[in-house]
């Protein structure tokens, strides 16, 4: 009778504990699947912020969806974008956190190859850990696209991938936006966006012979654009910039790509509006705050829309 009083008293103890086991394992599969889909939510959010990675797709030869292959025409040559679906052969996805950040964060491949900075990795640089996580976590819920990266066609001496080592030592500072204490947060957000995020700096700021942003004219448009033709000033000059332009103007650019004179942008900043019209009515007026405070600077690349008073756009 003692032996059986025993044993079944284990036995309860046993299955008190397998349910108790059985509750925490299902519930700490819950709490991790409510931690994935939150970071995949906040990923999308960055991808749109990014401008939806544009580049990354083929869209005049009606490529695959981030697959690559985009002709990236510039004074030294032209890159062809690479895939980056989760194809484990083909695209990243055999990439872990370590190398995607590394790949974002320094310019360099998971083989340890430099990438060349038509890869916007000087802008990316200055995400947060956390951005970037999150962002992976969102590419990798995509469909995985089988596409092989095309060879890109430079001329000598830019076709030298190993002088890309000697470029990021003369134009490259690696590392994670640092906020200006001197600087409010709507500020140091809009910055954090335009400087990083949303990579503004990447096309509507002029380059040297070497490939270098020319810091002393940023945002202040150029003639040479990333894909052969201009992109304007978007610095507060009144006359050649958007100075002019009402703050709901510039949000009316970005979240509906609707210029001050009721035209539309188009070509890549077209491409880029589809990820910016999803931008938080806070993150819109900080990189408008940001953009009223960035140095003016006299550079006309064609002639900009006239200014609207703020009265017609609310």
């Amino acid at each position: 009778m003692v032996l059986d009083h025993l044993a079944s008293g284990v036995r309860r103890v046993v299955t008190t504990l397998a349910v108790a086991l059985a509750w925490t394992g299902t519930h700490g599969e819950t709490r991790a699947q409510d931690a994935d889909a939150a970071a995949i939510e906040r990923g999308a959010y960055v991808f749109n912020t990014s401008g939806g990675c544009s580049c990354h797709t083929d869209v005049k030869n009606d490529g695959a969806h981030l697959a690559g292959g985009r002709a990236l025409v510039t004074p030294f040559g032209t890159f062809y974008s690479p895939n980056i679906t989760p194809d484990p052969e083909t695209g990243i996805g055999a990439w872990n956190d370590a190398g995607f950040i590394r790949a974002m964060r320094e310019g360099v491949s998971p083989a340890g190859e430099h990438y060349y900075p038509a890869f916007p990795y000087p802008a990316f640089t200055g995400m947060t850990d956390q951005d970037l996580l999150d962002l992976k976590a969102y590419l990798f819920t995509l469909p995985a696209v089988s596409r092989s990266n095309e060879d890109h066609e430079l001329d000598l001496p830019f076709a030298w991938r190993f002088m890309v080592g000697a470029w990021k030592f003369l134009n490259f500072e690696s590392g994670p936006f640092v906020p200006d204490p001197d600087r409010d947060a709507a500020w140091n957000r809009g910055a954090y966006l335009v400087g990083s995020v949303a990579h503004c700096g990447e096309c509507h700021t002029p380059r040297d012979m070497l490939g270098g942003l020319d810091r002393d004219l940023w945002l202040a448009g150029t003639t040479a654009g990333p894909e052969g033709g201009g992109v304007p000033n978007i610095t507060p000059d009144p006359e050649t910039g958007i100075g002019a332009w009402s703050d709901s103007a510039i949000r009316s650019v970005l979240a509906r790509g609707m210029l001050p004179d009721g035209d539309f942008v188009g070509g890549a900043m077209a491409e880029a509006g589809e990820g910016f019209k999803h931008l938080t009515d806070s993150d819109l007026d900080a990189i408008v705050a940001y953009l009223r405070a960035v140095p003016p600077v006299v550079n006309r690349i064609g002639k900009p829309p006239p200014a609207k008073t703020s009265n017609e756009w609310e």
